[in-house]
């Protein structure tokens, strides 16, 4: 008799968010890392004749791991679909990790010269592959463990590690930088944030080792139902191929944008255009993280009862609207008086203050991100859903989200307008949430378990019986 895998009790849908949440913790720290020590390690490895100029080409390799990541999910995307979720994204967090614990022990242009940067690159591309098939394969794989009608309140603890990630990292560097005082963090204590994601990826293979595979994609295996070419069945099926179109346009490049301006672009903004501390900036966005941190499961949990599409086109639009006054604001508390505003005088230094405009930030960012997973999910059917909804996910986080620093600070450079580097994420946005108005399909009440009622297939099977 053929063994078909059951759902797991909800112990085991625990177990499997906990799996899955490690790996994405680790692999999000490990790139926060990079993005965190911009301002401390872009002339190790770059002399571009001056300071700016370093950080920019620094941006430029923090930018190459986020336009690689579409080709990543591509590959491991269609791995996940022909062999399935748990070998994928076994393979992803050991490249991502090694990637990592590299860098922490290559030399810099000193002893290099310009291999330095070039090897620097190279390990950069690996994890933006790793990176690209990574995410994917933890939604999918949570998301066909949960139970119809909580799918959002269940994968929106995976959109949570991504923060956890970054808190971790802020910590570890804080901490790092603590112990060994200024010269001894910029000389080489720099290296061992990175070089410590090798402990993580150990425990991360240890709990993932356990895990079975989902049930839906085994009960494809057992009936031999499993795609034969998963990216021709994604992107050549021109009925597919809209909503991963949709998908795009319409909820994950202003997903991305939004992402990225409440923490990174956040933590950038407070360090070299507002002039914060470093200590005090990590701690300024690490606290407005981690109390931001249970917002992202109540939007999860919340589009579960009214829809995706009204959480996530909310953060878009709150975020267009306001992130012009809210970095007015943070001019007018920055730590000295950065010479340019918006609709406020500058006050005076005040990090508490600082602290909460973050975190209003990070709440757009957990209303964005938190349905996100569920939504991708249920767009797609369970023989190609790793591949098609892996591709639009990170073109529009890699993308559009990864270059919203590179791009913020080329324009600030070529307007010397210190809020020109808003007008990138606020026009991305806008333009998602125009599209996923008029576009997207609400999602939340499709059961992933039945082959015919992704939204995708079911526009498929509609419009043949129109044809017909």
């Amino acid at each position: 008799m053929m063994q078909t895998s059951s759902p797991p009790t909800p112990k085991g849908i625990w177990k499997v968010i906990f799996a899955s949440s490690a790996g994405t913790v680790i692999e999000w720290y490990d790139f926060y890392i990079f993005g965190a020590l911009a301002t401390t390690l872009a002339s190790k490895f770059y002399n571009t004749g001056t300071p700016i100029g370093d950080i920019i080409a620094w941006l430029g390799t923090f930018a190459v791991g986020f336009l690689v990541r579409p080709f990543g999910a591509i590959v491991f995307g269609r791995i996940g679909d022909l062999v399935g979720r748990k070998f994928t994204y076994l393979i992803t967090i050991t490249i991502m990790g090694s990637c990592t614990f590299l860098i922490g022990l290559l030399p810099t242009q000193d002893v290099l010269g310009a291999w330095a940067g070039i090897i620097l690159i190279t390990m950069r591309i690996l994890q933006g592959l790793a990176l690209g098939g990574q995410y994917g394969g933890a939604a999918t794989f949570v998301a066909e463990h949960a139970p119809q009608g909580k799918r959002g309140f269940y994968t929106s603890w995976i959109q949570t590690t991504a923060t956890f990630g970054l808190l971790i990292s802020l910590g570890v560097i804080l901490i790092t930088r603590i112990s060994l005082g200024e010269a001894d963090f910029n000389e080489w204590g720099w290296r061992l944030p990175f070089m410590a994601s090798i402990l993580l990826v150990i425990l991360s293979l240890w709990i993932r080792r356990a895990l079975k595979e989902s049930p839906l994609f085994q009960q494809l295996k057992d009936t031999k139902a499993v795609s034969k070419n998963p990216l021709k069945e994604s992107f050549a099926n021109p009925y597919n191929l809209r909503w991963v179109l949709i998908a795009l346009f319409g909820a994950t490049m202003g997903q991305g944008v939004v992402w990225y301006t409440g923490q990174f672009y956040a933590l950038f903004y407070l360090q070299k255009i507002f002039n914060t501390p470093l200590i005090d900036s990590n701690l300024i966005v690490g606290a407005a993280l981690l109390l931001s941190m249970p917002f992202f499961v109540f939007f999860g949990s919340l589009s579960d009862r009214i829809g995706r599409k009204k959480v996530m086109l909310s953060g878009m639009l709150l975020a267009v609207l306001t992130y012009y006054p809210i970095y007015g604001l943070m001019a007018a508390f920055a730590p000295t008086d950065p010479g340019q505003h918006f609709l406020f005088a500058y006050i005076g230094y005040n990090p508490v203050i600082l602290g909460l405009l973050v975190f209003i930030q990070v709440i757009y960012v957990t209303m964005v991100y938190g349905p996100i997973a569920a939504f991708l999910v249920e767009l797609f059917p369970t023989k190609i859903r790793y591949t098609s909804m892996s591709l639009p996910y990170h073109i529009g986080n890699g993308v559009f989200g990864g270059l919203v620093p590179m791009i913020g600070l080329i324009l600030i450079n070529a307007t010397g307008n210190d809020f020109a580097g808003l007008w990138w994420p606020m026009a991305i946005a806008g333009i998602c949430l125009v599209v996923g108005f008029l576009l997207i399909k609400e999602t939340n009440k499709v059961d992933i378990s039945d082959a015919s009622t992704s939204i995708s297939v079911k526009h498929e099977a509609d419009k043949r019986a129109l044809d017909r």
